[in-house]
Formats: structure tokens, sequence, C-alpha cells
């Protein structure tokens, strides 16, 4: 099952070291099948705030996206960004193949008090 590494990344002044990390995530991708699916893209606010910018990298599966995430060679990078943009990173899962949100919907269903 797919899985998504997701930023929520504030806004922040250009940086030498900002711009060495651009330039070197990409090759952290490729042991672990990871690809950016949104990056450097104007996102559209429909309800709340959502100031800064967003990132989503896809990996073939939760278990790829930790170990990149782990990985050395990230690792060895992440400062370079994190010194000079403040954000929120999540790893979280897919939906499986065929996924249906209407059986979400009745397992909440069954929780609620009878009317």
């Amino acid at each position: 099952m797919s899985a998504y590494a997701i930023a929520h990344l504030q806004e922040a002044a250009p940086h030498r070291e900002i711009a060495e990390y651009i330039e070197r995530i990409t090759d952290t991708f490729a042991p672990y099948g990871g690809r950016f699916l949104v990056h450097g893209a104007q996102h559209e606010v429909k309800e709340g705030s959502w100031p800064g910018h967003v990132v989503v990298i896809g990996f073939p599966s939760l278990a790829r996206a930790r170990a990149w995430w782990g990985s050395a060679a990230y690792q060895e990078i992440a400062p370079l960004r994190s010194r000079h943009i403040e954000g929120d990173i999540i790893l979280v899962p897919g939906v499986a193949e065929g996924y249906d949100a209407t059986t979400t919907a009745r397992a909440i269903r069954e929780t609620l008090p009878p009317r």
C-alpha cells in the first residue's frame, strides 16, 4: 500500500543551505522508490488557514517511507532544511486498492447511540 511523506513548511528567506537541500533530496529517494508528487506548487486554501508550502512525496509503502526518513543519506541533509525552515512533517499510509469510505461511515454509525 502506498505511503506519503507530507510536509507543511513555513515561509523562509532564501538561503544557500536550502538550495543545497533541494538539490540533494531527490537522490535520497532512489533506494526507497520515493518521488515528489507535490513540490513548489502554489496551493489553494479552501477552509482554514494554511500559510507556507506543501510538499508530498510518494513511496511504495510505509516501511519504505520510514526507511527513507531514517536513512543516513536523508538525515545528513535534513539539517540543511530544518535550520532555516520550520514546519510539520508526517508519514501516512495511503488507502488500500478498492477502499470504500462507506465502510468507515458504517463503522462510525455502529458506535452511535440509537436515535
